[in-house]
């Protein structure tokens, strides 16, 4: 019995220490000891998988002291900030994207035509045959488009390209005629038609004449300091614009709503708001 005992008392200790090798091999291996996961091969950290069997150790060479290594100067090599970089240098008078249009419209500035107090009132002119007839051509093309109810019928008079027509003071990308959609008060354009047609049936001043800024404005009170207007031209400004409108641009001294500018040529040149 004793000597059953002592064999089932050495079975014992063997498994148990076995169980002690088994923990002990986890716990070297980083490894829980009741439970070990399958751990995928990427999850396996690199001092943890074990040398292949057969395989030579590489040799591994010592690594060059870093006092040996040449390290760029950072001195040398940084632009200073005030230092033009090669994409930033241009040669004098060279037109860069800040200088060579301002309002990133084609054209000049035309449309913000500024109002000298001082100097003599321009003549304000209704009759439609004192226009060149590359004017009044294209004057009615646009007015007939407006009449039509459909604002892609502008398409064709506004044109592409450097002879596009401004229709912002700040620049316009995407499509001019649902940008246009989108100013008007209604889902189809109608409203900005409206407007158009209004303002292309009011009187309407020849500026700048025989100079390269030449053109014939709508309305005409874009070149008249308000306060310089008369009973009877208050009441045609307030068929295109409100009582409350007419207030809000006595601040600026000026008319700032819609205005059209066609040049000699019949060139649909703008049709902008704004000061």
């Amino acid at each position: 019995m004793n000597s059953g005992m002592n064999a089932a008392g050495s079975g014992h200790e063997r498994r148990a220490s076995r169980w002690l090798l088994l923990a002990f091999a986890a716990i070297a291996f980083g490894l829980p000891a009741f439970a070990t996961p399958a751990w995928s091969l990427s999850e396996i950290k690199r001092e943890q998988a074990p040398a292949p069997k057969g395989e030579e150790a590489v040799e591994q060479e010592p690594l060059p002291p870093v006092d040996g290594v040449p390290l760029p100067d950072p001195i040398q090599n940084t632009p200073r900030a005030d230092e033009p970089t090669p994409d930033d240098q241009t040669e004098p008078g060279e037109a860069t994207p800040d200088n060579a249009n301002p309002e990133g419209t084609p054209g000049d500035n035309s449309a913000r035509h500024t109002v000298d107090p001082g100097a003599p009132l321009p003549e304000v002119v209704y009759d439609l045959q004192k226009l060149p007839e590359p004017v009044r051509r294209m004057r009615q093309l646009i007015v007939d488009a407006a009449q039509k109810g459909d604002i892609e019928a502008l398409r064709p008079l506004i044109g592409s390209g450097e002879s596009i027509t401004q229709l912002s003071l700040g620049g316009l990308e995407g499509d001019p005629v649902e940008f246009l959609r989108e100013l008007s008060g209604d889902k189809e354009g109608q409203e900005i038609l409206a407007i158009l047609e209004e303002v292309l049936n009011a009187g309407y001043v020849h500026l700048d004449a025989g100079t390269p800024n030449e053109l014939y404005v709508w309305p005409y009170f874009f070149a008249i300091p308000l306060d310089k207007l008369d009973a009877r031209q208050r009441v045609e400004l307030f068929k295109i614009v409100t009582a409350g409108d007419y207030e809000d641009m006595k601040t600026y001294g000026a008319y700032i709503f819609y205005r059209v500018g066609i040049t000699p040529d019949g060139r649909w040149s703008f049709f902008v708001a704004g000061d």
